[in-house]
């Protein structure tokens, strides 16, 4: 199967590893690397694309600035350490994307996050609003409150998670090899990149490595686990080298790498996922206005809900019927049974006046809703 180009996709992950980003023996970040990596970065934005980062590095910079001994760190020493090394994450973020006119946001994350539904659209949203703005969100692993049983174990996998919440099209894992060979290089001069990955079968899972670097919890086998996450949400993966400067350029002028095809899409996948495998908790009973709006590809507004009935909290999935009772499709409810139930019929600008917040506009956004025939 032929390789899929960079220019093709509209909304691209790129996850950055501790490991390229932080020269462990100066204990510094590498200044000229991530500067053309910024630019690369900076390229895609004004091609008019999604950008989005999930960057490693606070545990490692952290260490640095507290002059840690080489060696593992228990969990708490990572967490202490992972405090002083985000702060010093974050502007580096901000700064090397601040040079080239682009806004970055800030987002922690822990397992329960991507998880639990509530907390799932909540970060969802943020994502969602920080990419209107046309500002590049910047996510990593919440390592100063996460704990063993919590946590990813590497952002390899949080980056995966990451790329199907946001409905990216491409996940893009930097890495110190370019992409997934048929035996470790390191111990056969012949191994064989393998350039195009369209299912990720036993043979490709038994040719994955575990992690090298006391710098990264990760490693191959986590990147082929990661890619089947991503894979499962619809979102291409790929595996390229980090180690070279420019290397998302390197990519679109078809640099060596390893591909993970998936035959769906994001929008697909999450439909399929709201349709089929979650439990509805309640029935929302719209007009026959909102129906066609629906229909036509719009969200559901308050103004539209006459009948609100279940126990249900937001992010919970619910049932839409039409006046006449007919199913029109099924969602992921932006707000709590009660609140709903204060708010249905109402205006917008009259939901701040009931409860006291803005809250958000949609009842039910088109995003996390599937419209029957």
């Amino acid at each position: 199967m032929a390789s899929p180009e960079l220019s093709q996709f509209r909304r691209i992950v790129v996850k950055v590893g501790s490991a390229l980003l932080v020269d462990s023996d100066a204990g510094e970040v590498r200044a000229s690397w991530l500067a053309a990596l910024a630019a690369d970065l900076a390229k895609l934005h004004r091609e008019g694309r999604d950008v989005l980062i999930v960057s490693s590095g606070s545990i490692a910079l952290g260490r640095s600035k507290l002059k840690l001994p080489r060696g593992p760190l228990k969990l708490e020493e990572s967490q202490a350490a992972a405090a002083v090394g985000q702060i010093a994450l974050a502007r580096i973020w901000s700064e090397v994307l601040g040079d080239h006119g682009i806004g970055a946001g800030q987002i922690l994350v822990t397992l329960q996050d991507t998880e639990e539904r509530r907390r799932y659209l909540n970060a969802r949203s943020t994502i969602g609003k920080l990419l209107e703005w046309r500002a590049i969100p910047v996510i990593n692993e919440n390592d100063t409150v996460a704990t063993n049983e919590i946590r990813y174990g590497d952002n390899d996998r949080l980056a995966a998670r990451v790329a199907t919440m946001a409905s990216a099209d491409l996940l893009v894992l930097l890495s110190d090899i370019d992409g997934l060979y048929d035996s470790p290089p390191k111990n056969n001069p012949n191994a064989k990149l393998i350039p195009v990955v369209d299912s990720i079968s036993s043979d490709i899972e038994a040719v994955a490595g575990d992690a090298e670097s006391e710098l990264s919890r990760g490693g191959m086998r986590t990147k082929v686990e990661a890619a089947k996450i991503a894979t499962t949400g619809g979102t291409h993966m790929l595996i390229a080298s980090g180690k070279i400067e420019h290397p998302l350029q390197a990519i679109a002028d078809g640099g060596r790498c390893t591909w993970f095809l998936t035959p769906a899409n994001p929008v697909t996948s999450r439909k399929r996922w709201i349709a089929g495998s979650l439990e509805p908790k309640g029935t929302l009973t719209i007009d026959a206005g909102a129906v066609r709006a629906l229909r036509a590809g719009a969200s559901l507004l308050p103004a539209g809900v006459i009948k609100v009935e279940g126990e249900f909290a937001r992010g919970d999935a619910v049932i839409v019927r039409g006046p006449d009772t007919r199913e029109i499709g099924r969602g992921l409810i932006a707000y709590d049974a009660d609140d709903a139930e204060r708010i249905k019929g109402r205006s917008s600008p009259d939901v701040m006046a009931i409860l006291g917040i803005s809250g958000r506009s949609e009842m039910i956004h088109r995003d996390d809703l599937v419209v029957g025939g």
